[in-house]
């Protein structure tokens, strides 16, 4: 873009000050979504009697849109960020707490809820709202400020995972927890605190798996294949497996006719199958990049609040991708979390998108701040 250092404009400052390079890697994960959303959908349309291309259509037609969201909110100063994460917090915990009266049951779990005529997962922009204000309670008590933040803090996350976990839905209320646990903890938690917290994570993991039979049957069927089923796992290690090193090309795998969510949780496969270990590598480095610069570029900041969010942004990002893959991969039990920007879901990526679009906006450079 021909925009000069000297350009005052909204644009000119936001251009000269928003990582770009994180930016780029951003709009290149959700190209690539579209492009394995083109070739994994239609198989899976056909199933329910939709045209081939339905998956791919609402995916596009929420892309831009997205992108849109994310450079707008990348705009914002660090005190619209806020306000920004409380109204989504707000109107997100109204909508948890609906889905649990007005929701559809799929799957054994109520996580759905719809608003003139969209289907709307409130699970997926709990997190990001939640990572923001958290940081901001947390940073606010730690300065000084006379604000009882630790205790509004936790008060929200408490709220938040009981309503996680009465849909249930673990998985979202791990990735909760872990962004909770990493903010209180370089907000300056005791160690003892630490330890503490540490054995009631591992309490409840072990809490989850006699309160939950469908964590229970997943964990039981990653330790023991032969317990149950695991089709969809089986038909995923296949399509790594024949994918190899380059893939089978673009449209030719197979896998995507045989998975009922080849298009969605189980996008990763039907990348391995056509386009092999190589592009599954690239995809995979674009997630640790993302991760790796936010946080070098937070290390250079000496403001609090936005080291501590968009430390618990970055944290919900790269686990959530981390989950995605490594269920995917049989290297932990299967798990229902999209792969940020590349699986099918309009709230997932309408979510990421305004998250990642606070991520820019608190990453940008700022007087005063080095680097």
């Amino acid at each position: 873009m021909a925009i000069a250092r000297n350009d005052t404009s909204v644009l000119g400052r936001w251009w000269w000050t928003v990582d770009r390079w994180t930016l780029a890697a951003l709009v290149a994960l959700a190209a690539v979504g579209m492009i394995l959303t083109v070739t994994a959908s239609p198989p899976v349309a056909e199933r329910i009697g939709a045209d081939p291309f339905y998956f791919a259509r609402k995916q596009g037609v929420l892309l831009l849109p997205a992108l849109a969201i994310m450079l707008t909110v990348s705009l914002a100063d660090l005190r619209l960020v806020r306000r920004v994460a409380v109204a989504m917090l707000g109107g997100s915990l109204l909508l948890l707490a609906g889905t649990l009266l007005f929701g559809a049951e799929i799957k054994g779990a109520t996580r759905w809820v719809s608003i003139a005529g969209f289907t709307v997962q409130p699970s997926e922009f709990v997190k990001p709202a939640f990572a923001v204000v958290g940081a901001w309670m947390f940073s606010a008590q730690r300065l000084g400020e006379e604000i009882p933040g630790f205790v509004i803090a936790t008060g929200l996350y408490a709220l938040v995972l009981t309503l996680l976990l009465l849909q249930p839905d673990v998985g979202q209320a791990a990735v909760l927890s872990a962004i909770w646990f990493t903010q209180f903890f370089l907000a300056g938690l005791p160690m003892a605190a630490v330890i503490a917290m540490a054995g009631l994570g591992a309490a409840g993991m072990v809490a989850a798996y006699f309160a939950f039979p469908h964590v229970q049957s997943r964990i039981d069927r990653f330790l023991d294949p032969g317990l149950g089923d695991s089709y969809q796992i089986d038909r995923a290690m296949e399509a790594f497996s024949a994918g190899g090193v380059f893939g089978r090309g673009p449209g030719q795998g197979t896998v995507k006719t045989v998975l009922p969510d080849g298009h969605a949780d189980f996008i990763f496969a039907v990348a391995g199958e056509e386009f092999g270990l190589i592009a599954c590598l690239v995809i995979v480095a674009i997630f640790a990049f993302v991760v790796l610069r936010g946080f070098a570029r937070v290390l250079h900041d000496n403001d609090l609040f936005v080291v501590l969010a968009a430390t618990g942004l970055l944290m919900q990002f790269g686990l959530q991708a981390l989950i995605n893959m490594a269920s995917t991969l049989s290297l932990i039990p299967t798990k229902g979390m999209t792969l940020p920007f590349i699986s099918y879901g309009g709230s997932s990526l309408i979510a990421l998108a305004v998250g990642m679009g606070m991520l820019l906006a608190l990453t940008r450079k700022r007087p005063g701040v080095m680097g």
